[in-house]
């Protein structure tokens, strides 16, 4: 069973490290342009780069519970994350939730070093803006789509 989960365990790996590189480095270049970024920075219509400190995850929610308690729900959702990936029996698996772990520690280590994550991306139509993000979020959405929509693909396309 061990071998046959290797490439499986090899591709999360990948996963989780892409994602948790990607977000760190550009984490740090959006922290080291904070002064021309904090009033937004238009890129094309409808985008922003923008820099922000978010204390609470989603949304703002939960902002006001203390930064180690969402740092130590995370590194456990983490955890757990990483068990689900060393135990996935596909690839497409494996790098779901790789993503979801990358993009949780990465905002784990901004909760430590900053107490807050910092958010970077803003999207928005007309005066309507979707809260900011940031690549640690994408990775997680990305990968829980991918656990949510890849065996619902499959079974369309086996004819099951």
């Amino acid at each position: 069973m061990a071998l046959q989960n290797k490439p499986a365990r090899l591709a999360g790996v990948s996963a989780l490290v892409a994602a948790l590189l990607l977000d760190l480095l550009s984490k740090g270049v959006a922290t080291a342009n904070a002064s021309t970024l904090s009033g937004g920075v238009p890129v094309f219509p409808g985008f922003n780069l923008i820099f922000l400190r978010n204390a609470g995850v989603s949304f703002g929610l939960f902002g006001q519970v203390p930064w180690w308690v969402l740092s130590l729900v995370a590194l456990a959702v983490s955890l757990w994350i990483i068990s689900m990936m060393w135990g996935a029996a596909r690839r497409s698996q494996a790098i779901a939730c790789g993503l979801i772990a990358g993009g949780a520690l990465g905002n784990v280590v901004d909760r430590v070093r900053y107490g807050a994550v910092t958010d970077f991306l803003d999207f928005y139509l007309g005066a309507y803006h979707w809260p900011a993000f940031n690549f640690a979020d994408v990775a997680v959405v990305t990968g829980v789509a991918l656990l949510v929509l890849l065996p619902i693909v499959l079974r369309r396309f086996r004819g099951s």
